[in-house]
């Protein structure tokens, strides 16, 4: 047997070891080995009969649990195995809970003690009771949003959405006795941070570093409300579209689908962690995004297994329910499922993951589309300047209308140059056929239907 983090090699018996027992109990269980060297080689133990009777009795008396300690015979030496179940309840030792994380050994303390206690008493945090509000403190906006949503996803009958706020809360089951519950506040509350510092999300675009801010915005209120703001702050402001023409047709693409990055949004609503007071973050560049939660990654499911089947085991239980029944996301983790779909639709690479315990960070790459448009984007802006170089200033003043106008369009017509500049036709297509002599345009077709597209 290897050492790794459910297996301990210890040559001699501390009674200090029986916080690692306490730590195994309230993780996944594991063994514990004494008479064993950091080799895993036998090194043998005194007093063998005397400690398995010991051992057995002390881990009773301090922590009330039973473990399976066994006497082994190796080679002519003598060690002790002892192994530890996990246990649903939570177990301490002298008072004090310790927890088997990685390699390591750590008290569990603060806020992350409270966690553990209302899980392992079958309680999620977000289902804890908060006094002194009542249905009428919550938001009519978000509780119409949401009645509007399930209703429209049919998660809910109009008859079962119309009723009124109390018995709607009753039935999503977000009373605890007469107090609403912390998914009650966060979902519906217009000031959720009253109670939940930090139950917000900040946008940042950023330049050429990640020194380079160059402007963001917090998203805060009710979490129902929440997701569509973001989106369509993103989508308006911070993630421009880049525009191809075939033909006379202009198209649209953005760097990575809308409705991926929702699921991806969502996601990080549903799962983070509350508790520790930190906002979502959303990062934006030209040519990817990230979105860091302080949440914690599910112990059962690898990340590198997120693209295949699996469970769907939400951090925050009561408020994915009411998502759920708003129709925002599916049961099941079929969220990935949804992200996979739209990705290989619109040819984008999956997001990455990166779980740790600073949080989870996902990383969005361009889809092929948007990453064909930013190169050509960069060799037309390269050769824009060269050309514009070949303009006289009276030329560039005077075309500057147009100018402009190409910034953002890839095709212009005589027609749009002449509102532009407010000149007459022949006027307009002599400055259109000197962007075309000094390189900057290129005319196609001819007479009544010809139109004028940049290089």
């Amino acid at each position: 047997m290897s050492e790794h983090q459910g297996v301990e090699w210890k040559e001699i018996w501390k009674d200090e070891y029986l916080k690692w027992i306490c730590g195994y109990a309230n993780a996944q269980g594991g063994t514990l080995i004494i008479g064993k060297d950091d080799n895993g080689g036998v090194t043998g133990i005194r007093n063998s009969k005397k400690l398995l009777e010991d051992i057995p009795n002390k881990i009773v008396s301090t922590m009330n649990i039973i473990a399976d300690v066994n006497l082994i015979e190796e080679n002519g030496l003598e060690y002790i195995e002892i192994i530890v179940d996990s246990y649903p309840f939570p177990v301490n030792y002298r008072g004090k809970y310790y927890y088997r994380s990685g390699s390591t050994m750590q008290e569990i303390k603060g806020i992350e003690l409270l966690k553990f206690l209302y899980e392992r008493q079958g309680k999620s945090w977000d289902n804890v009771p908060i006094p002194g509000e009542t249905a009428d403190t919550l938001s009519k906006e978000a509780l119409k949003e949401f009645r509007k949503k399930s209703v429209y996803k049919k998660r809910l009958s109009k008859i079962a959405a119309e009723v009124n706020d109390k018995l709607l809360l009753e039935n999503l089951k977000l009373f605890e006795g007469e107090n609403l519950i912390r998914a009650a506040i966060l979902m519906f509350h217009p000031d959720p941070e009253k109670w939940v510092t930090g139950a917000y999300i900040k946008i940042g675009y950023f330049g050429d570093s990640d020194s380079d801010l160059r402007y963001q915005d917090e998203v805060h209120g009710p979490l129902i409300l929440q997701a569509d703001k973001v989106i369509e702050l993103i989508y308006t402001k911070y993630m421009k579209a880049l525009i191809d023409y075939k033909g006379l047709q202009r198209t649209e693409t953005y760097m990575f689908p809308m409705e991926g990055f929702r699921e991806i949004l969502l996601n990080a609503i549903n799962h983070k962690d509350y508790s520790t007071g930190i906002p979502i973050q959303i990062s934006i560049y030209e040519d990817k995004i990230y979105v860091w939660n302080d949440g914690k990654w599910p112990d059962n499911l690898p990340v590198d297994k997120i693209y295949e089947k699996h469970s769907s085991i939400p951090y925050n239980p009561k408020i994915a329910d009411v998502f759920y029944k708003a129709g925002e996301i599916e049961s099941w983790g079929r969220g990935f499922d949804k992200i996979m779909e739209v990705c290989e639709k619109e040819k984008a690479p999956y997001p990455e993951i990166d779980a740790n315990f600073r949080g989870v960070m996902v990383l969005c790459k361009p889809c092929e589309q948007y990453n064909k448009l930013l190169k050509e984007k960069y060799r037309k802006e390269t050769f824009s300047n060269m050309q514009f170089e070949k303009l006289s200033q009276e030329e560039q003043v005077r075309m500057a209308p147009i100018l402009k106008y190409l910034d953002d369009n890839s095709i212009i017509t005589n027609a749009i140059g002449r509102d532009l500049l407010g000149k007459s036709v022949a006027t307009t297509k002599r400055y259109l056929n000197r962007l075309c002599e000094v390189g900057f345009l290129e005319q196609k077709s001819a007479g009544r239907s010809s139109y004028y597209e940049r290089k």
